[in-house]
């Protein structure tokens, strides 16, 4: 359980403000399909944080059981960092002749390479070696942060305190960086 509760709230904490979560307002606005778009969204996530974790998986595999805490605590600890510097949207998404669905599922799985919630998903694979928890929570955690931007749109971001959304993420990321390498402190004595 805690593999996959660490999952959801990293990737839902840290997608707020995201280049994706920026991806699912231009998507909504533009297509106006939102049932397709999330089942894209879905599809796309599923499918990337699939492949990402098992490459979390392999890679902790081949690491020493002294090394991986380190490496991974420090990878979260990055992230952290990498959460207080806003995405932007690099360009705008091209609409597929197939529709919504395949428009938002091609436009999110070539986003989503790259991106931090995608690494941050093999550091989660590496953690945990729970690649089903991972990926479930990591899916989970996107879709709770870009349906509503699916949903209601700019309006929402408009109003989101997006600079303390992202603070709180950054906290999260190190706090978990912190705990993978240190342990949990023995806060009963």
């Amino acid at each position: 359980m805690d593999a996959f509760l660490t999952s959801t709230v990293l990737v839902a904490l840290a997608e707020i403000g995201d280049k994706t979560q920026l991806l699912s307002f231009v998507l909504a606005a533009r297509l106006r399909k939102p049932g397709a778009i999330i089942l894209g969204i879905f599809a796309a996530t599923f499918l990337n944080h699939a492949l990402a974790g098992s490459v979390g998986v392999w890679l902790a595999s081949l690491a020493s059981p002294q090394v991986l805490p380190w490496a991974t605590g420090l990878l979260f600890i990055g992230f952290g960092l990498w959460t207080l510097h806003p995405d932007s949207l690099d360009d705008d998404p091209k609409l597929h002749r197939a529709g919504a669905f395949v428009t938002a599922a091609v436009a999110f799985f070539i986003a989503e390479m790259g991106d931090k919630t995608q690494l941050a998903t093999v550091a989660l694979g590496a953690r945990f070696d729970m690649l089903a928890a991972v990926v479930i929570g990591t899916t989970l955690g996107m879709l709770i942060a870009n349906i509503p931007a699916v949903l209601v749109g700019e309006a929402l971001a408009q109003k989101l305190p997006m600079k303390a959304i992202r603070i709180a993420a950054a906290g999260v990321f190190i706090v978990t960086g912190l705990v993978t390498m240190f342990g949990m402190p023995n806060l009963v004595q």
